[in-house]
């Protein structure tokens, strides 16, 4: 819950603002502004005050109680100019927060979090447990000192400018270590601990069961990601209460699923129960890893459960991003957050170019030239498989003529895989133009390198027949300049010779052209790689120097 604190007619309208945009997310606290602060701070996770910076550091210094437990603060000034993260920049969120707020009041963020001054992602804002030094090796990457990262354990992180070598190290692993001075210890979500229990079996005894099983394999219960067991115990107290006080789901899975697991130790004991041989090794090996800890059952007499300790693979991660056409605020707030996530980022070189100063520092790049597709698909889910968070871009939207597909085709299920959509060129040519594109439409490239022309020449004749408004991709290059004219004439064996077409080339970029004419009057040799060419069905006409095709056919011919 977010408490919002305004002292005046200004900061009320904005606070109002925030309470309308958020209904479930806010609570407006009224009545004097100190009385209201001490509330907020006292029952919220985070605070927005409209009100001075000075004003609320008197007023929550008293408060503070230290960085993991404080609410984050934000502060707004009178004007709206300014979203401050004044407290809890990291572990309260307040850096966030102040991004959110600026986003929908048109105010700037202002983040004071050295890290994130200088978009570098801080050590403890991974998501992972965190332990030794934290502020020294921050503040090492912030002096551009060499670090070293050690991962014993594959895990897709964000970028950071690490070395190969260095006098601060950060440490991934999901082992027991003792953290040395200058170290930093990051803790992976990798341990899967398999858990079978009779019935009333006491959390005492599963806990103790599973401290003790992990202790001595020389595990850190910090990365124990889930306890899994078979579904016939899912309500078992012992196990639902040690998985709460460990923090972590409690995943189940049917004894079928179970029975069709190859485990080291099978018994009859929860085959008779249960309805499958293994319990404890089975849940834990059903989606693959490293056992670690054979099953083995708790020192109490009689014993009442088992545990059994996996190393799950780290999955790395991919995020095939569309850039948009080329303008950059036509690339979405997602695409940007998936640039700032990627370790990795493989593109096309003159796409890398247009958002380098997106990425964070110590992003790796991939990039080549044109003509590598397929390389570059194969590239980027390679590097996934080695548990990387990899971003592979193209223009506009990724899934159309772009990288999705043949990245797609070389995935597998080892990896997860984002897709985030961008603003075509067919899409961006058509806001230009009007709306062309105001009913049934199909896309068509011309390009037959991937295609044979026999293809794309039946798929023509198709759209002509089914009246469809056409946008031609690709339409004409220097080795191939007698598509264009073909794919034209089919057109017009269907369409009046004035059907509206529109042309526009560089969409959204500055040296940006357009201009609209008709079927029969459209020059291909005006034409090149990087135009888009639109072409209206019987029913799109040309109003006010725009391109409009109705949303149905209900417009007809003036009579004569």
């Amino acid at each position: 819950m977010i408490g919002l604190i305004s002292a005046t007619a200004a900061g009320a309208a904005a606070r109002d603002r925030l309470a309308a945009a958020w209904p479930d997310r806010t609570r407006v606290y009224e009545g004097p502004v100190g009385d209201a602060v001490r509330a907020a701070f006292a029952q919220c996770e985070q605070l927005v005050c409209f009100l001075a910076t000075g004003a609320v550091v008197r007023l929550v210094a008293p408060l503070l109680a230290g960085k993991t437990a404080d609410p984050g603060v934000v502060c707004v000034d009178e004007g709206g100019r300014f979203a401050v993260s004044l407290v809890g920049g990291h572990a309260g969120g307040a850096n966030e927060l102040a991004r959110e707020v600026g986003e929908l009041l048109g105010a700037e963020p202002v983040v004071t979090t050295a890290t994130d001054a200088v978009d570098l992602p801080g050590l403890d804002t991974l998501g992972l447990p965190v332990e030794g030094d934290v502020a020294g090796v921050s503040r090492a990457l912030l002096d551009g000192e060499a670090v070293a990262l050690r991962a014993e354990v594959a895990w897709p992180l964000p970028p950071l400018p690490v070395a190969a070598e260095g006098s601060y190290t950060i440490r991934l692993t999901d082992r027991l270590v003792e953290t040395s001075e200058r170290e930093v210890v990051l803790r992976p979500p990798s341990l899967v601990v398999g858990v079978g229990a009779s019935k009333g079996a006491p959390v005492e005894e599963v806990l103790g069961l599973i401290e003790d099983a992990l202790r001595e394999a020389g595990l850190a219960a910090a990365s124990v990601a889930e306890l899994a067991t078979v579904d016939a115990k899912t309500g078992e107290p012992g196990l639902v209460e040690a998985a709460r006080r460990l923090g972590v789901p409690l995943v189940t899975y049917s004894a079928g699923e179970l029975a069709a697991v190859d485990v080291p130790n099978p018994s009859d004991a929860p085959l008779a129960a249960v309805g499958t041989p293994s319990v404890a090794e089975a849940a834990a090996l059903l989606r693959g890893g490293e056992l670690l800890v054979p099953k083995r059952k708790s020192a109490a007499r009689p014993a009442m459960a088992t545990c059994a300790v996996v190393r799950r693979p780290g999955r790395g991660r991919l995020a095939v991003v569309g850039l948009g056409p080329g303008a950059r605020d036509l690339i979405t707030p997602r695409a940007k957050a998936e640039l700032r996530r990627a370790s990795v980022l493989v593109g096309l070189d003159q796409y890398v170019d247009q958002i380098r100063d997106l990425l964070r520092p110590g992003t790796r790049i991939l990039e080549s030239g044109l003509g590598a597709e397929e390389e570059r698909a194969r590239t980027a889910v390679e590097e996934a498989r080695k548990g990387q968070a990899v971003a592979l871009i193209g223009s506009g939207d990724a899934g159309v003529y772009a990288m999705a597909s043949p990245a797609l085709a070389e995935a597998s299920d080892d990896i997860d895989v984002a897709g985030v959509p961008g603003v075509t060129a067919a899409l961006a040519a058509g806001a230009i133009l009007g709306a062309p594109l105001g009913h049934d439409h199909v896309s068509i490239s011309l390009s037959d390198l991937h295609t044979p022309w026999e293809v794309i020449e039946r798929r023509v004749r198709a759209a002509a027949e089914a009246d469809l408004v056409v946008t031609f991709y690709n339409p004409r290059s220097r080795g191939r300049h007698w598509q264009l004219p073909k794919a034209l004439g089919i057109l017009a064996e269907h369409r009046a010779p004035t059907t509206p077409v529109g042309v526009v080339r560089n969409a959204s970029r500055p040296d940006e052209s357009a201009r609209l004419t008709t079927l029969t009057a459209l020059d291909p040799a005006t034409v090149d790689m990087m135009t888009v060419v639109t072409v209206g069905n019987t029913a799109t006409r040309e109003i006010a120097g725009r391109m409009v095709t109705p949303r149905g056919y209900r417009w007809q011919e003036e009579p004569e």
